[in-house]
């Protein structure tokens, strides 16, 4: 039995990860759900990385799957704790000593969704029902937080300190109707950044919410692989 330990994007509501998190125990595995501080002022990168390791405690069997914002967090705890694989889903992927601020201008992020959304026909300006809740059925928000929790500034200022990334099998997975992170930026990202070609699965930004079969499925694939 492997853990997976799931790392939620900006906001931190381990609640993103509701319905991948039962499927992956229906499989016969641990799935761990960290929440972040997302909204706390006074808590970056670093302390992010502290709450994760701490989740992981004494395992040894992790998987680590970490969703768009934590994909900054991702290689503080892999120079940490003993993951064996990594997964980043839509994630933003990170250079050694880079902020999640400059991120976006590095990688011309915000260009290239407006560019898709042109090509796409949905508004360019950005807004959470277009961009994040398309794909998303209604019954599932509605089970949600009332008022989702915001993310701090904190987080986008403070460096990613690691040298490199581990030598583990890293996996980039990329919901084909991401419209934040259009599957083509997320490509292009991937190749640029870890040298690696990225996988795709029907969904959206927030394909844990919209697509958890097929999310949980790729995942259980990448650990029976790693387990051979």
């Amino acid at each position: 039995m492997g853990t997976f330990v799931l790392v939620p994007g900006a906001g931190g509501m381990a609640w993103y990860w509701h319905r991948v998190a039962p499927l992956i125990r229906a499989a016969g595995h641990e799935a761990i759900a960290v929440d972040l501080p997302g909204d706390d002022r006074n808590s970056g990168l670093a302390t992010y990385a502290d709450i994760v390791i701490r989740a992981i405690a004494k395992r040894s069997d992790v998987m680590l799957v970490a969703q768009s914002l934590a994909g900054f967090t991702a290689p503080l705890v892999c120079k940490r704790a003993p993951v064996r694989m990594a997964v980043l889903v839509n994630a933003m992927i990170p250079e050694p000593g880079e902020t999640a601020g400059a991120w976006w201008g590095a990688t011309g992020a915000v260009e290239a969704r407006e560019k898709a959304a042109t090509r796409r026909g949905y508004a360019t300006e950005f807004d959470v029902a277009t961009y994040f809740l398309h794909d998303v059925p209604q019954d599932v928000l509605r089970t949600g937080p009332e008022h989702p929790r915001e993310e701090a500034d904190a987080v986008f200022g403070e460096p990613c300190r690691f040298e490199r990334w581990p030598d583990i099998p890293i996996h980039v997975l990329a919901a084909k109707d991401d419209r934040f992170f259009p599957v083509e930026f997320q490509r292009r990202v991937a190749r640029e950044r870890l040298g690696k070609e990225l996988e795709e699965i029907p969904g959206g930004h927030l394909v844990a919410l919209s697509n958890p079969k097929g999310l949980t499925d790729r995942l259980l694939a990448y650990e029976r692989r790693l387990a051979r």
